[in-house]
């Protein structure tokens, strides 16, 4: 391969990334439970190996680790559904909120412009009939989503107890991949893939506890409605870089407006979640999750976006952690160490056009700029006392 010309090579290199994004698209049915089921895995392995370290028949772990799993989902739905059932029930009053701020809205439309009231009206039922319509042909479109999302729930449990049964097989033909001379840096970039994996979505569970709790005691503390309602929805949509956050500024906005006959709260919603999210970005995710790996904002941006067209909102949360892991692929091999460079955050102070030193593709060089980003190498220790 390294005998071939550099523009050989890099059109193999093109090629190959355009057939591999080909079958994610062809497979994401089947791919995306699989993926969802591999992290998934590597975060119940902890409490997988404490069953078989009491001397736990494996499958026996296995099923006891699922079930753990499923209490602390089964908690979510249920604390969801609970908040849910309350905004059900306040719908007479939410209703009635929504016409005063209607009417309040047409006043000040029609204070403003040549409109009337009752052009108001008819172009408000116009777009509601044009709603109502397009909303209708999406109703195939929803039924089928609820099919596939029944269909990837029933996959990821056998997936996740197929994945942990069968580890040490998979291992083993991962390792049969390479050469002999290669298996001692393989074994590296499992290891930090596994590091990275774990501290990144435990990272994650913890944030969407102390989101949930902060965010929804403060506006609850403030006496603004269903404050609990927008914690949870907030806390989980922060989950999908950049997008997610003003999802859940916009429904919690809408959700405060539904629910309060007056303006004020709106803006103490939207302060709230600025300084909580201030807090969570510059203090506790950094703590929590640490900076082993970072990833740009532009290859964030587009990884959600690509992972969303492929496998939506699945595909959303998966990209940042694929992304991450590819990285720490990318970063261990001399052929592909360039798209490693491309994912990552670390960025030179000064252009490599006047610094030549910064085109070079060295060890040196890499850690002086994670250094210089703040970036912490994985440490390998911390699981190289951990059984297979």
């Amino acid at each position: 391969m390294n005998q071939l010309p550099l523009t050989v090579r890099r059109a193999i290199e093109i090629t190959g990334l355009f057939f591999l994004g080909w079958i994610i698209v062809l497979g994401k049915g089947l791919l995306a439970p699989l993926l969802m089921a591999f992290f998934i895995s590597i975060m119940l392995l902890p409490l997988f190996r404490f069953f078989r370290n009491r001397n736990m028949p494996e499958p026996l772990a296995i099923g006891l680790s699922l079930l753990a799993m499923i209490v602390v989902l089964g908690g979510i739905v249920w604390f969801f559904s609970s908040q849910i059932s309350v905004l059900i029930r306040d719908f007479p009053t939410i209703q009635k909120n929504v016409m005063n701020h209607l009417n309040a809205l047409s006043a000040w439309v029609g204070s403003k412009t040549p409109f009337s009231s009752q052009e108001q009206v008819n172009f408000v039922r116009e777009q509601s009939n044009n709603l109502l319509t397009y909303a209708g042909t999406l109703l195939g479109g929803i039924a089928g989503g609820v099919t596939g999302t029944l269909i990837f729930l029933g996959l990821l449990p056998i997936y996740i107890f197929l994945l942990l049964f069968y580890r040490n097989l998979l291992l083993r033909f991962v390792f049969l991949w390479f050469p002999r001379e290669n298996h001692e840096k393989v074994e590296e970039i499992l290891r930090e893939m596994q590091v990275i994996i774990k501290s990144y979505l435990f990272g994650l569970l913890i944030q969407v506890t102390y989101m949930t709790v902060l965010l929804g005691g403060l506006l609850m503390i403030i006496g603004i409605k269903h404050a609990l309602l927008i914690g949870i929805i907030f806390a989980f949509l922060n989950l999908i870089p950049y997008v997610g956050a003003l999802l859940g500024n916009i429904i919690g906005v809408l959700l405060t407006l539904a629910s309060s006959p007056e303006i004020w709260p709106i803006f103490v919603v939207l302060g709230t979640i600025a300084g909580v999210q201030f807090l969570d970005n510059n203090i506790l995710m950094p703590r929590i999750v640490g900076s082993k790996v970072k990833i740009n904002a532009l290859a964030t941006i587009v990884g959600v976006v690509v992972g969303g067209e492929i496998a939506g909102v699945a595909g959303m949360f998966l990209s940042l952690p694929i992304i991450a892991v590819l990285k720490v692929a990318f970063d261990r091999t001399d052929q592909f160490k360039q798209w490693g460079v491309l994912f990552g955050d670390e960025r030179p102070s000064r252009s490599p056009m006047e610094v030549p030193v910064l085109r070079w593709n060295t060890k040196a060089i890499r850690q002086k700029l994670e250094k210089e980003n703040e970036i912490e190498p994985t440490d390998k220790s911390e699981e190289a006392g951990e059984k297979k």
